[in-house]
């Protein structure tokens, strides 16, 4: 579960610190498939100040060894890490949570997935709509992990009526949530503008810190947020997919973090398909259509490899 280390040697922190700093946090968000130990590893080089876990089912997660080898592996120097769950029973995330503490400073439960087979499994938005479910949850984590370090954040989309996702979140606070983070979209809402002034309506209504999220593509996008919000930390998905190097300041991704890429990827044995996707992603607004053509079907490691030796000299 761990790769290559000893739970002893997890410098594990608190989240909880980078809150209180005084600077906005920069948090790179939980991506299926995607936000895994290797692209973790490589936005912390660029200023990424908080990692998230894809997300995780706590049933699987708990019942399967080989569950949790599959989806979860960290080293040292991933920290702060917030793993993702989703459940929809308090004992089951209780239990995910408990085998997850000694390598992770906190998790979140999901309550903002919008797709079909999340909602159809009672996991993800719907929970926005059980706002006591999510209280008991919280408070059962809160309870049994003897850790006053280890968060237990939530992630949440809004309702159509506002006034249900402020009572959410107070009840939510109330129960000893650590942070909410906000995705600005109702669950219907796919590609609709994001709706910060309801973010801000949601900070002003809490005193513990708020989270922003949607549509944040750059550094300046961030610090926009920020300011019509009042959020306390930013929190990018696509944006960090497309440039990994954003926090840093970079409008396109740098071939030094391609290169960085390359190395990180390679060490922690990355398989291929996501090693190619990642550079898709990272190439997309440096490449011509045409050199586009060519690189997204490669088929091997090694034939990437040449590509990016014969194209850039990397």
């Amino acid at each position: 579960m761990t790769g290559d280390i000893e739970t002893k040697e997890c410098q594990l922190k608190d989240p909880m610190d980078l809150f209180h700093s005084g600077q906005v946090v920069k948090i790179c968000a939980p991506m299926v498939r995607y936000s895994k130990l290797a692209f973790r590893t490589l936005v912390r080089k660029y200023s990424c100040d908080l990692c998230y876990t894809p997300m995780i089912v706590a049933a699987d997660f708990v019942r399967s060894a080989k569950a949790r080898d599959s989806e979860f592996t960290t080293n040292k120097g991933d920290h702060p890490l917030i793993v993702q769950f989703a459940a929809k029973e308090a004992q089951v995330l209780c239990d995910a949570a408990r085998i997850i503490c000694p390598f992770a400073d906190g998790i979140d439960l999901n309550c903002g997935c919008p797709q079909r087979w999340a909602m159809a499994e009672g996991y993800g938005a719907c929970l926005i709509n059980k706002p006591e479910l999510v209280q008991d949850m919280v408070r059962h984590v809160r309870n049994q992990i003897d850790k006053p370090r280890f968060s237990v954040s939530i992630k949440i989309r809004i309702h159509e009526d506002l006034k249900r996702t402020v009572d959410l979140c107070q009840k939510a606070e109330a129960t000893g949530v650590s942070w909410i983070t906000v995705h600005g979209r109702s669950v219907e809402e796919r590609h609709q503008p994001v709706h910060y002034d309801a973010i801000k309506i949601i900070k002003q209504s809490m005193s513990i810190p708020v989270v922003a999220n949607g549509d944040i593509k750059t550094l300046r996008d961030a610090e926009k947020v920020h300011h019509l919000t009042g959020a306390d930390g930013v929190m990018v998905a696509r944006g960090l997919l497309a440039n990994p190097a954003m926090f840093a300041g970079y409008e396109e991704t740098p071939l030094k973090c391609i290169q960085d890429w390359v190395d990180i990827a390679l060490e922690l044995g990355t398989p291929f398909t996501c090693f190619h996707h990642h550079l898709m992603y990272m190439m997309e607004r440096i490449t011509s259509k045409q050199e586009k053509k060519v690189f997204n079907v490669l088929s091997s490691t090694s034939a990437v490899l040449d590509y990016l030796n014969d194209y850039y000299g990397l």
